[in-house]
């Protein structure tokens, strides 16, 4: 129904998780889990959101969006390219969802003074946000949700995954002039430099702090005696950050809360619910056996064949749940294949050996990247997608998937090179 545009896509989730409920699939015994697994990536969405919505509000922004205008020259060339370089490090600490909402109102103004569609440029955003998503393992909540459940650390991450974040992105690059002709040739000349002023200073320095101070708990946080997870990390930023707003009386906290994307989260939560019920028909366990029937302890082939299969259905089902349904078969599976004990199915088992990581690290890949080819096979696709329509510019199923499927499937095939040599390398 949302890929034929027959229905808002959160009401269409919405209304999945009430047929499943009216026919009994799903009663409350099922909440405890839905929160357990949905919990963390949620949290990590809204932190972001809170601290970006603040930050937006010191003006900052329109004093980057001054300096990006400048910096393209007048050339549409200079724009896509500064895009790629302004997100990768926004990226690096910052989950997609957020950095696309931090982004776009810099990239939507650039391209109106440019006189370009801005609805390819956000596009393109959110992709190499979805990419660069597998630079840290908060950048993108299902990186994180996969790096959790194998007790991967913040460092460890960067280690095993990062430099497969930077290839993906950099794949992006020579499609720019064959996927948006238009926008790669456009030259245009620019107008004087206007100075654009930081009216609120100590605000400005306050938020910057909060985010700082987000960004060091992310790296140390889990190494700290009382071991501050990521998505605690985002809900102590977005209660710093409120604190902050209620401080300085620039704005009504309301306003700041009220300007959180809902829509997105609502919709992931549904998202997540859904998967619930594959989990509760206990299809996913079955597969697991079925799995190792048919591959037994052969971890590489396993690792590319989910790399592929996530990557594929990731064209129609939102990244972060879709990961959270591949981490029961894949966990069961490894316990069918007595690469580790029974009790690795229980939460916070972390003794994974090392032959088993590249199949985790497949699962991250085809999950981020897979999730690049439609809107609504990432949120930061959603938000991108939402914010074209608050600017009056509706974006079709058909349009994102113009750009995002030739892209998603270079990528993909990156990832499983990436992931071969390195399950060479720890077989």
């Amino acid at each position: 129904m949302i890929a034929l545009d027959l229905i808002d896509m959160t009401v269409a989730a919405l209304l999945g998780v009430s047929v499943l409920i009216v026919f009994g699939v799903l009663d409350g015994n099922d909440l405890m889990p839905i929160v357990h697994t949905a919990g963390g990536p949620l949290a990590l969405l809204f932190g972001g959101m809170v601290v970006a919505r603040v930050l937006d509000k010191t003006g900052v922004f329109a004093w980057l969006g001054e300096h990006l205008l400048h910096a393209t020259g007048g050339s549409g060339k200079r724009l896509l390219l500064l895009i790629i370089a302004l997100l990768l490090p926004l990226n690096a600490f910052l989950p997609n969802a957020t950095v696309i909402i931090l982004a776009a109102p810099i990239i939507i103004r650039v391209c109106q003074a440019l006189e370009v569609d801005f609805v390819g440029p956000l596009i393109i955003a959110a992709i190499v946000s979805n990419a660069a998503g597998m630079l840290t393992l908060v950048s993108d909540p299902a990186t994180f949700l996969v790096g959790r459940a194998i007790g991967l650390s913040f460092i460890d991450y960067i280690r095993l995954v990062s430099l497969g974040g930077v290839l993906a992105v950099l794949v992006v690059v020579p499609f720019l002039p064959l996927l948006l002709p238009r926008v790669w040739r456009v030259r245009t000349p620019l107008p004087p430099s206007k100075p654009v002023a930081i009216t609120h200073p100590g605000f400005l320095t306050m938020a910057l702090l909060v985010a700082l101070l987000m960004v060091v708990l992310f790296i140390v946080g889990e190494s700290l005696p009382n071991h501050i997870v990521p998505a605690q990390v985002a809900i102590i930023g977005a209660s710093l950050a409120l604190l902050v707003v209620y401080s300085v009386h620039i704005e009504p906290v309301s306003a700041v809360i009220r300007d959180v994307d809902w829509k997105t989260l609502v919709f992931l939560a549904a998202i997540f619910t859904l998967v619930q019920a594959f989990i509760k028909t206990e299809l996913l366990q079955g597969l697991s056996i079925q799995l190792y029937g048919w591959f037994g302890s052969q971890f590489t082939l396993v690792a590319l064949l989910t790399l592929f299969s996530i990557g594929t259905i990731g064209f129609v089902i939102a990244n972060i749940p879709l990961v959270a349904a591949a981490l029961v078969m894949i966990q069961g599976y490894l316990v069918a294949a007595q690469a580790v004990p029974e009790i690795a199915l229980a939460p916070g088992f972390s003794d994974w050996p090392a032959a088993t990581l590249p199949v985790f690290v497949a699962m991250m890949f085809g999950g981020t990247l897979g999730g690049n080819a439609t809107m609504i096979g990432a949120s930061a696709n959603i938000v991108a997608v939402g914010i074209c329509a608050s600017h009056g510019r509706r974006v079709s199923f058909m349009q994102f998937l113009r750009i995002g499927l030739p892209i998603t499937v270079v990528q993909l095939s990156i990832g499983a090179i990436y992931v071969w040599v390195l399950a060479s390398t720890r077989g």
